[in-house]
């Protein structure tokens, strides 16, 4: 790769965070996971970043898991496995406990831990084109990166459990219908509102707005969910299942979980 998968840029107060790796359409891979690591560690050395917009290049957020990474790690033992979810888990750790607003600028694609990676901002602002899917069934495994803990704080327990359960795809008219999204915007006006967004904050106390997000998180809760879903996935990605699963995927066949399940009948 020629270039950094994570774009920094400063904009007055305001730290503009760019997803841009377009050979995988914003994955979390290993370069772009150092990348937003270095981003998030960059803000919160800088006093003088009031807010931050994370956003995606290539007309997408981010699509999610690094399979093929995720394919080489069924390999490890169960406590390399859960290692390796408690190295992607600081990164969600640290971006959800953040003292500065965060506002994510979702177009396209948000799946799987690109889903989380949304949901762990404080304003999720769409274009038409944005779509959410937390895709784990479909290939064997559970929630992660902070899931467990955000969504079901945005739409509730039954309707956070219908969209685990089912890996169905929520376009932006549904994200803003559940409260996953603030607002709408055609692409052009998306950054433009983002930054607006952000620039609202360059005169609020920075005190005051670090203690109404630490007021808002719970953060013992949001502890046991990191633990339980490296827990859960380091069990789920040793299963015979989810190896299939994968591979189904890398061989562009359906997966063999479906919802609603195919039926025979008219």
């Amino acid at each position: 790769m020629s270039q950094t998968p994570v774009r920094y840029e400063r904009r007055g107060t305001t730290a503009v965070v760019t997803l841009d790796d377009p050979a995988t359409r914003n994955s979390l891979t290993p370069d772009l996971k150092e990348g937003l690591a270095a981003a998030i560690a960059r803000v919160k050395s800088d006093s003088g970043v009031r807010a931050v917009v994370i956003t995606g290049a290539n007309g997408a957020f981010c699509a999610g898991g690094d399979l093929r990474g995720i394919a080489a790690a069924g390999a490890l033992e169960s406590d390399g496995l859960r290692a390796r979810m408690h190295g992607a888990n600081a990164i969600f750790r640290e971006l959800l406990s953040l003292d500065r607003p965060v506002i994510a600028a979702v177009d396209g694609a948000a799946y799987g831990a690109g889903f989380s990676l949304a949901l762990a901002a404080d304003f999720v602002l769409v274009t038409p084109r944005a779509r959410f899917c937390m895709v784990f069934m479909r290939v064997g495994v559970i929630p992660d990166c902070g899931a467990t803990y955000t969504l079901p704080r945005i739409v509730g327990a039954q309707r956070a459990r219908e969209l685990f359960l089912s890996a169905r795809e929520v376009d932006a008219a549904e994200a803003l219908a559940l409260g996953i999204a603030m607002e709408q915007h055609e692409q052009a006006a998306l950054l433009p509102r983002a930054l607006a967004l952000a620039d609202s904050f360059a005169g609020a106390s920075p005190l005051a707005v670090g203690l109404v997000k630490r007021l808002a998180l719970d953060a013992g809760a949001m502890e046991a969910a990191f633990a339980a879903e490296a827990d859960g996935q380091a069990l789920c990605f040793q299963t015979t299942l989810h190896r299939k699963a994968l591979q189904r995927f890398f061989d562009k066949e359906p997966p063999a979980f479906q919802w609603p399940a195919h039926t025979d009948k008219e």
